[in-house]
């Protein structure tokens, strides 16, 4: 196994570097501030193919692998984690319709969104399913060459400045068999839009309940056929759980670099506080658990590319093991500012902020644990013995 980045991949990474210092870094805390989407700095992301990284070429996406993808994702999170948690979730919908779209009008909408000209959302979750996402309410009954939406979506990112949503909802029975794609509009008759949600984070992307009130959808919007809904939800969200890992390792790496550079400004009894060797220890375990989320996400994110029948279980690991992590991280780097990581003038508390989040997304770190100990005790009782 070769750990080292090819000459292709660092370059990728130094551009992403360089982009989120010059169109990102500046802003971000003004963006959170205000409550800003940064709909210029997503336009220029798009120029260098940020919309559709790992899209389908066909469909005019980079046809990236997610192992390249997360190099340029982490690097954008060190500058603004809720904008590079936003560029997450556009491609994994730019993914999903790049992929499974087989009309024209849903390959037209497809190409609008890996090429940026529109932005997408996400709408999977519901006020009375998160994590059971088997069990969605949300309707969509066939009506001649339409489908006609009856429900409410929850927790919907960037609602209300995007144009488009894939939606998945009901087509037939109860359970995971009876679900289905849709890529719509954000501009259809029918569907209204709750109040911002005030929120502790991911302040500059905003957040709604999306409700679908008598929503007509032409059949041609359908990605993939009646009943593979749940299949296509589950697929993107291994992607995004890798997504969502590597953005808490980018957060997590600035806030690491914070704190050195103020361990080596800062003094107290006349001594930098660098040279204290219990912040030594804690400041040497919190950069070796990085290196450890870090290798994770990118395992995660190679056997998303070679298509490993494990894959689902390690991006569950991933998701898990690197939020986490990088959520401690944050809050070890504001500890060892003290009261000026308390402070809205450093970067640290919005760091912290932006990543807790990221342990809910996705489905829970605690559902990311059931994932992983039915994959291993499912394999005993199998036979199979040797788990991963």
């Amino acid at each position: 196994m070769d750990f080292e980045l090819s000459d292709t991949q660092r370059d990728a990474q130094q551009r992403a570097r360089a982009f989120a210092e010059r169109e990102l870094a500046p802003h971000a805390a003004r963006w959170d501030a205000e409550g800003t989407f940064p709909r210029d700095a997503l336009t220029q992301a798009a120029r260098l193919g940020y919309c559709g990284l790992y899209a389908e070429s066909r469909q005019g996406g980079l046809g990236l692998g997610r192992l390249d993808a997360t190099l340029v994702f982490e690097e954008l999170a060190a500058a603004c984690p809720s904008t590079a948690a936003y560029l997450t979730i556009h491609n994994m919908v730019a993914w999903v319709a790049s992929r499974w779209a087989d009309t024209e009008h849903a390959s037209s909408w497809a190409r609008r969104l890996t090429s940026g000209h529109s932005l997408a959302s996400y709408c999977l979750s519901e006020p009375e399913a998160g994590s059971d996402a088997a069990s969605l309410r949300t309707t969509a009954t066939r009506d001649g060459n339409d489908y006609v939406l009856e429900g409410t979506k929850a927790f919907v990112s960037g609602s209300g400045v995007t144009e488009a949503l894939l939606v998945i909802a009901r087509t037939g029975a109860s359970g995971a068999q009876g679900l289905t794609a849709f890529l719509i509009p954000a501009s259809t008759r029918g569907i209204q839009l709750g109040p911002p949600e005030e929120k502790l984070g991911w302040r500059n992307q905003p957040t709604r309940t999306v409700h679908f009130e008598r929503v007509r959808v032409p059949a041609d919007l359908r990605l993939g056929q009646e009943g593979e809904g749940f299949r296509i939800a589950m697929q993107a969200l291994d992607g995004e759980r890798v997504n969502l890992a590597i953005c808490s390792v980018g957060a997590a790496q600035a806030a690491l670099d914070a704190a050195r550079q103020h361990l080596h400004r800062r003094s107290q009894f006349n001594r930098k506080l660098a040279g204290f060797q219990s912040v030594q220890f804690k400041f040497a375990g919190m950069a070796t658990d990085l290196v450890a989320a870090r290798q994770m996400a990118r395992l995660a994110a190679s056997m998303l590319d070679s298509r490993s029948p494990q894959a689902t279980v390690y991006c569950a690991m991933a998701k898990q093991v690197a939020t986490d992590t990088g959520f401690r991280i944050c809050n070890e780097a504001l500890q060892l500012h003290g009261g000026y990581g308390y402070l809205r003038r450093y970067p640290l508390e919005r760091y912290l902020r932006d990543t807790r989040v990221h342990q809910i997304l996705g489905g829970t770190n605690e559902i990311m644990r059931v994932i992983v100990s039915r994959y291993l005790l499912d394999e005993v009782t199998a036979g199979g013995g040797d788990g991963l």
